[in-house]
């Protein structure tokens, strides 16, 4: 009789559970709100839409085919509405980041992504937003130039040998290298071999995909991280040997700075610029109890895991479309030459000649909207007392979100939101109020106080390479569509191309 109770014990602690959920869904102020049935009652239909890898493209659906407010989980609404941006997402918003990021941390630990403490995160932001800054990007700018070179002698081997290559793979050794020569004042060295180092590309995403997948669960978080950590191939394994990693590259840096110290008491001067590092330890010395060790690794850390991916894919974007556009592509290009015939234009191009070129600047917008590198809702919590979206009302402790996809496709803004028209943003600064909702539906970076801190180091690179390309070379794609995984970054995985040297290009 007990063997019988205790094999009854899991199936009675699961019919209360989904009874919970059921009494729960009949009883809330929300049940009204639709969506797809099983996603009233559990989580799983979620996990099971986000697992496919296609989330984007699910959730533009499920806006047209419910409406401005979708529930997707129990208690989790996707949002699409110009003012409920504001609301969630504006400076000065009360709505902290929801559960979900917690899969994006060490369940003891926390990070500048995914800290949920408002407090916390501005005071660290504040910290060392000016590091990310603007002015900041002078200085990292040979940085750029150097992997830029590197990248380009690459494409002339395969212009010269006829290869076909993944250009996405290359874009994401560019971006690694880059914030490699940013972050530590070296690259990883992805632009010399052209193939996963170590394998850091791969546990990378394992990191990604591990988090975007735990987090739809997170209480199983910490259960799950410790022993998942012994095993390589997992995600949480993953994140230990990034965070080694990374930790690594600290120490191998405060070595060299030492001897690069003891050098400068003998008169040899360095001959890079300041690192994102060397700043790092330079306000660690000066402020000790406000730059810590921890906070030198979690911001070396924030840059690795996000500076890569999201950089590669929007170089992806822009390239992709450009080569399904020619009429786009020759317009850049006669922007390009014009400016270069009027010496506005140097070899390499700088960030602030790029800056100047509006078509340019209208490429790039576009290409982000329709192709953003993050494709999940970003969830936040509705404070306590509660908050009207959309006309409606949701308590405290609920969880909303707005998917970038879904707001860049938002047809009432974006009208023929599927074409790739670089013009509409030209046309709309004549139309101030357009521009401005144009604007509050754009976020490819986030939006408030948690716009992604690396988006001008992004831009930078951005900015420094296509130029080149576009002047230099001919891009052939090998297929009319591109295959894509969504785990918070949607990225390509079969950007297949062929090169080519344009003509009296050396």
């Amino acid at each position: 009789m007990y063997t019988q109770l205790i094999l009854l014990l899991p199936l009675l602690l699961i019919t209360i559970q989904i009874l919970l959920r059921i009494t729960e869904s009949l009883t809330s102020p929300l049940k009204n709100i639709p969506g797809p049935f099983w996603a009233r009652f559990s989580n799983l239909w979620y996990f099971n839409r986000i697992r496919r890898g296609q989330f984007e493209h699910d959730n533009i659906k499920l806006h047209k085919k419910y409406g401005p407010i979708v529930r997707v989980a129990p208690n989790h609404y996707s949002i699409s509405d110009t003012a409920a941006i504001k609301t969630v997402y504006g400076t000065g918003s009360k709505f902290p980041k929801s559960a979900w990021y917690d899969g994006w941390k060490h369940p003891a630990q926390w990070t500048v992504f995914a800290d949920r403490d408002m407090k916390r995160h501005a005071n660290t932001r504040k910290r060392f937003t000016s590091l990310y800054s603007m002015s900041s990007l002078v200085n990292y700018e040979p940085f750029v130039d150097h992997c830029a070179e590197l990248f380009m002698t690459h494409l002339n081997e395969f212009s010269d040998n006829g290869a076909t290559f993944n250009l996405g793979h290359w874009f994401q050794c560019y971006a690694f290298d880059v914030i490699g020569n940013i972050t530590f004042g070296e690259r990883f060295g992805f632009l010399d071999r052209g193939h996963d180092i170590d394998g850091t590309i791969a546990a990378l995403q394992k990191v990604i995909m591990y988090s975007t997948l735990v987090g739809v669960f997170p209480e199983w978080h910490p259960r799950l991280f410790k022993p998942l950590s012994k095993l390589k191939w997992s995600g949480a394994g993953g994140r230990a040997y990034i965070s080694k990693f990374v930790q690594d590259k600290i120490s191998a840096h405060e070595q060299k700075a030492q001897t690069q110290t003891q050098d400068a008491e003998k008169n040899e001067t360095q001959s890079q610029p300041q690192d994102f590092v060397d700043k790092l330890m330079l306000a660690r010395q000066k402020e000790p109890e406000k730059v810590t060790d921890y906070h030198l690794f979690i911001m070396g850390q924030s840059n690795v895991t996000a500076g890569s991916d999201t950089t590669a894919i929007s170089l992806s974007t822009i390239m992709w479309h450009l080569m399904h556009y020619p009429d786009v592509l020759q317009k850049l290009r006669e922007e390009l030459d014009e400016f270069t015939a009027h010496g506005r234009c140097s070899s390499p191009i700088t960030f602030k000649e790029s800056q100047e070129m509006p078509y340019f600047q209208a490429v790039m917008k576009e290409a982000l909207r329709m192709h953003a590198a993050t494709g999940l809702p970003m969830w936040r919590t509705v404070p306590d007392g509660g908050a009207e979206i959309n006309g409606r009302f949701f308590p405290g402790g609920t969880v909303v979100g707005v998917n970038t996809w879904v707001a860049h496709y938002d047809e009432t803004v974006f009208p023929d939101a599927g074409v790739f028209r670089p013009e509409r943003w030209i046309e709309a600064e004549d139309q101030p109020e357009r521009l401005k909702v144009m604007n509050q539906m754009y976020m490819p970076f986030g939006l408030g106080s948690r716009t992604c801190l690396g988006k001008h180091i992004s831009i930078l690179e951005m900015s420094k390479l296509i130029p080149q390309l576009v002047q230099e070379f001919d891009f052939t794609p090998l297929r009319k569509t591109w295959r894509t995984e969504n785990f918070w970054f949607v990225k390509p995985v079969d950007f297949e191309v062929r090169v080519q040297r344009r003509a009296g290009v050396r």
